[in-house]
């Protein structure tokens, strides 16, 4: 089995596109990016001036034994350190905002494209690695854009200005101090890249954990139906030490580099410092000169080092920055038409497989639909009958385009579907699925899922269709009652009433049913028929059955075996012409249907 993010542990986009990405979601907030960067260097400038103000206190103040000069360096010391305090508070919360703010831009931009993907991409990829890239990754990107960027950036001007006031004091210390810059770039290049590749591979790791935690845990009743905690602690236990040691070479690489800069530059100050000690004693320097030259080049060396150590921050800010960048560039494949066909205003609801073969993505296989040609007249109520894997599901798939087809066409309303916008297609169809899809909302919000603007008299009008209305009265908030994660308030009926009051309120011409009353019990199998009858009266129907009262009410029936359309009629007619109908409705489509349904078998 594949590890999810194991084939993408290498960096795959350089720095430059990295920082382009990044710098498209500061974009719109450039009027705030610039007034962080003026009190960044606000406060920079300030925190440099403190040495000047410390070589005066020295000099003019402290060793000359003049008072005077002496409160004066204080005080304007301590105006310096106020205004630096000041420009410190805006740049702090400037940054911090935009680090929310560009998060969550990010978080909606990949959403909105997860949005527009089709099921074959979440067949590809694990759905709690997804979500640990909306969650750990930009949460990271803010922490990085809010705070290690600020700090970064504030720490280059410190350094870059240090160097300068360092220069202004002594031009031949200062000339000592940068011989050592290139020694201390070489491992700050080699460690940082290591640290860039690990960064990436612990996030893919940890992605992974999500994924893990995501699958057992919407499967808990199933894990724990059949014992198998102690399995998936053992799984989760081995992914933990997984990601513990790649997390462990990233920290490692990342000490490194910290502790090759701290000694490279801590050395290099006490060695320049004693050589100015040196001219200091020689007369060619004073003691104000030397204490502001140490000042600098302390603060250099701390510039330098939390460059060093926030840069692990940053690196591993790259790394979640591909995984995002790959979402938001993730390709579908479905195509939104360059030239869109519209629909009339009336849609008919005739449907059309003219010699359409498919394959899944990806499927090397033979193909599920080879020259497969079928129609289905406006207003007509058809049953898909035939064993597991004969292409049903894979029909009502085509027709709503989640796939495209290899070759042929399908088409509504004599329209290919290849031509109409995707979400045009799709408005045209209300779908009943077998499993029932019930969202962690009311019972409002779940019905009116298909038209969002329905009021709440015309939700509660489809749920009294559905015979849904006399359960939902009896919950304790009514309509309006949170139904938990995946509806696990409600039975398998339940689920499925709220799922037909659902496709009932949505009032679209064109019905797939996925046996839509398999969940229900035989007095609500009865009144929901009803209302799903009054309601296909005017409207296609297309309906994959596994029982036998489902099918003899269809206008027609196709039987499909292995992707081929095999026979095609009413039930009575099939039962004369047709032997793998016969054999069919024998075997599988009387179990769960009463005695005298099954006697039409007989």
């Amino acid at each position: 089995m594949k590890e999810p993010g194991a084939a993408s542990t290498l960096s795959q986009f350089s720095t430059v596109e990295i920082i382009r990405w990044v710098g498209g979601f500061l974009k719109p907030y450039k009027h705030r990016v610039f007034a962080a960067l003026v009190f960044l260097i606000l406060s920079s400038g300030a925190l440099l001036a403190l040495g000047q103000g410390v070589k005066m206190l020295i000099d003019d103040g402290f060793l000359s034994g003049n008072s005077d000069k002496l409160t004066e360096s204080a005080l304007l010391i301590l105006a310096i350190t106020l205004f630096s305090s000041v420009a410190v508070f805006f740049r702090f919360y400037l940054m911090s905002w935009l680090g929310e703010r560009v998060s969550a831009d990010i978080r909606l931009s990949v959403y909105q494209k997860m949005l527009s993907l089709p099921p074959s991409y979440f067949s590809r990829e694990r759905t709690g690695e997804v979500i640990s890239r909306f969650t750990a990754d930009t949460t990271l990107l803010q922490t990085v854009v809010g705070t290690s960027l600020s700090m970064t950036l504030r720490s280059a001007l410190t350094a870059i200005g240090g160097v300068i006031m360092m220069a202004v004091t002594s031009l031949t210390l200062t000339g000592m101090v940068l011989l050592v810059v290139p020694v201390v770039l070489v491992p700050v290049s080699i460690l940082g890249k290591k640290v860039r590749r690990l960064a990436r591979l612990s996030q893919d790791k940890v992605a992974a954990l999500g994924a893990q935690i995501d699958e057992t845990l919407h499967e808990i009743h199933t894990v724990q139906s059949y014992g198998h905690e102690e399995q998936d602690r053992r799984h989760f236990a081995a992914g933990v030490e997984d990601s513990m040691t790649a997390a462990r070479k990233r920290i490692w690489y990342r000490s490194m580099l910290i502790f090759s800069v701290m000694m490279l530059s801590v050395s290099a100050i006490i060695i320049v410092t004693w050589f100015g000690a040196q001219n200091v004693l020689a007369g060619s320097m004073s003691t104000g000169e030397l204490s502001a030259f140490i000042f600098y080049a302390v603060l250099v060396a701390g510039a330098v080092a939390t460059i060093s150590e926030v840069t692990g921050e940053i690196l591993r800010a790259a790394g979640a920055s591909e995984r995002l960048i790959e979402l938001s560039r993730a390709k579908s494949d479905i195509e939104e038409p360059s030239v869109p066909v519209a629909l009339p205003a009336t849609v008919n609801g005739e449907l059309r497989f003219d010699n359409v073969t498919f394959r899944y993505p990806g499927d090397n296989e033979l193909p599920i639909f080879n020259d497969l040609s079928l129609n289905i007249q406006p207003g007509e109520r058809v049953a898909l009958v035939g064993a597991s894997g004969a292409g049903k599901s894979t029909v009502f798939s085509l027709f709503q385009r989640f796939y495209d087809t290899e070759s042929g066409h399908v088409s509504v309303d004599g329209m290919p579907v290849s031509s109409l916008p995707l979400q045009i297609l799709r408005q045209q169809f209300a779908l009943v699925p077998q499993e029932s899809v019930i969202f962690a909302a009311s019972v409002i919000e779940n019905v009116r899922y298909g038209l969002p603007e329905a009021s709440e008299q015309q939700v509660i009008k489809a749920c009294k269709q559905a015979r849904a209305d006399e359960f939902i009265q009896e919950l304790p908030g009514g309509y309006h009652t949170e139904l938990g994660e995946r509806g696990v308030r409600l039975s398998g009926g339940q689920k499925q009433r709220i799922s037909i009051a659902r496709a009932i309120l949505a009032d679209r011409p064109i019905l797939l049913l996925d046996e839509a009353t398999s969940a229900l019990d035989a007095v609500s199998e009865f009144h929901v028929k009803r209302a799903l009858d009054a309601l296909m009266a005017e409207k296609t129907t297309l309906i994959i059955a596994h029982r036998l009262s489902t099918v003899v009410n269809a206008d027609r029936i196709l039987v499909m075996e292995k992707g081929r359309l095999v026979a095609s009629g009413t039930h009575d007619e099939l039962m004369r012409e047709s032997g793998e109908y016969k054999e069919f409705a024998r075997l599988q489509l009387i179990n769960g249907d009463d005695s005298n349904t099954a006697q039409l078998v007989s």
